[in-house]
């Protein structure tokens, strides 16, 4: 059984949540601000956070961050702000997913569950291994393996390598990218790809010589010179 998070100050909301997810089988832990919220992840096991932004005590931004330094659980924010620079700024310090305010808790519901789908490795390839020249990445693992030496990824950035190593020597446009790695109700700016390619190679580093740049049209993996 998973167990899902949520860190909300509206009560009502909070409650709503959970019924939902338990409808559906999960577990639910819940806090009504940013202080107790991570109290509960550093004490529990947590498959995945749904945090609000605008908490007492510690905000949804400085809670991700915090949690970010120790794990790679997904994140779905939750908030009342749809402006696009908030939204990147999300995507930047490791959210994975946005629903803004109001909602409807079967998108929320959805969401989630391809994100822990995405995370336990029940899409793609069958084996959840890809070896491409000394470049490995392990699905069931969520990590990649450079030289014997392993490179830990955050899920949205595992994501983008395996779909980018799945499709190798294949130019994938920003539009395509989007599509299969953040989903087809992604409406944010196409900028949100080329900040995790940037956060990607960073983590590579020697290995992101496989990550080419396709000038005017997006990007591809390609393991040749």
């Amino acid at each position: 059984m998973n167990t899902i998070l949520v860190v909300e100050d509206e009560k009502r909301l909070r409650d709503i949540i959970k019924d939902f997810f338990e409808d559906e089988g999960y577990k639910i832990l819940s806090a009504e601000n940013g202080k107790i919220g991570l109290e509960l992840f550093e004490t529990n096991k947590v498959d995945l956070v749904i945090l609000d932004i605008m908490m007492p005590e510690l905000d949804g931004w400085s809670v991700c961050r915090r949690i970010r330094k120790e794990s790679k659980v997904p994140i779905i924010f939750l908030t009342a702000r749809s402006e696009e620079d908030d939204k990147l700024m999300g995507y930047e310090i490791g959210a994975d997913d946005y629903v803004t305010k109001p909602f409807s808790p079967k998108v929320l519901v959805a969401k989630s569950k391809n994100l822990l789908k995405r995370v336990e490795g029940n899409i793609g390839n069958d084996d959840g291994i890809i070896e491409i020249d000394e470049l490995i990445i392990d699905r069931s693992k969520a990590h990649a393996i450079y030289k014997d030496e392993i490179i830990e990824l955050a899920p949205k950035e595992f994501e983008l390598l395996w779909y980018l190593m799945v499709n190798s020597k294949t130019v994938l446009t920003r539009d395509n990218i989007l599509d299969n790695v953040w989903g087809y109700d992604y409406f944010g700016e196409f900028r949100v790809v080329d900040t995790h390619i940037k956060k990607l190679r960073k983590k590579l580093g020697e290995a992101s010589k496989y990550v080419k740049t396709v000038v005017k049209f997006g990007y591809k993996f390609d393991s040749d010179d």
